[in-house]
């Protein structure tokens, strides 16, 4: 199968899975600190068509980052709208990184088996499975940008005072259109790859206890 093809059908795969999830996870979090509007409009479900949009799907098939709808949230349903809000724009992220664990770790079992059992097939699975561990890193460290309308500047905007909060926020179309350009010219490349690494390298580490336990069982030595 051509390689251009291929990273366009993993990258659909990982909108079909990650997005939904990372949505989902904003409303499932928000019912659970005091506010069912996610719940009301149907957000707390994996059914990718209730959270893909046309714009951010297409952004994440060429380039590799995209959104979903944006979950509805009413911090007035919070009992603490501050932390509400800080917990519910955490939890799209923290659910990536998550997927991009439980990724990771399947990468490692079927990569080390693909080398003992020499089967080609099961090594192209376990690069798929690489693919979506890379991607959902992306995913989240994309989104913790402190940039309207991302999770990063909900994160960031609770420890504002009010009149910065409403200033920002003024201008967040403009901020959005502007992030978009960036994107686009490749200006952000570089320290999204850094952050990016980063946090591979941890997750490298916190998944190391698998590259062991396969070794181990498989009998290579090293």
């Amino acid at each position: 199968m051509n390689e251009t093809v291929l990273d366009y059908l993993i990258k659909a795969l990982v909108l079909f899975t990650a997005v939904p999830v990372h949505e989902c996870a904003h409303a499932w979090t928000a019912e659970k600190m005091g506010d069912d509007t996610g719940r009301q409009q149907g957000r707390i479900t994996l059914n990718p068509f209730a959270h893909l949009t046309l714009w951010g799907s297409l952004m994440m098939i060429l380039v590799g980052f995209g959104w979903g709808k944006p979950v509805s949230v009413d911090p007035r349903n919070f009992k603490n709208p501050k932390k509400g809000m800080v917990l519910t724009s955490l939890a799209g992220p923290a659910s990536n990184f998550i997927m991009a664990f439980l990724a990771m770790i399947v990468y490692k079992v079927l990569g080390i088996l693909s080398i003992v059992k020499d089967n080609t097939t099961m090594q192209m699975v376990a690069m798929v499975f690489l693919y979506i561990t890379l991607i959902n890193i992306s995913l989240a460290v994309f989104n913790f940008l402190p940039i309207p309308p991302l999770d990063g500047s909900k994160i960031f905007n609770a420890v504002l005072p009010e009149k910065w909060y409403f200033t920002i926020m003024r201008y967040e179309n403009i901020i959005f259109i502007a992030l978009i350009i960036l994107l686009y010219s490749g200006l952000l490349d570089a320290p999204l790859s850094f952050l990016q690494g980063k946090v591979i390298d941890i997750m490298d580490f916190l998944t190391r206890w698998v590259d062991y336990i396969m070794i181990s069982v498989a009998g290579i030595s090293v």
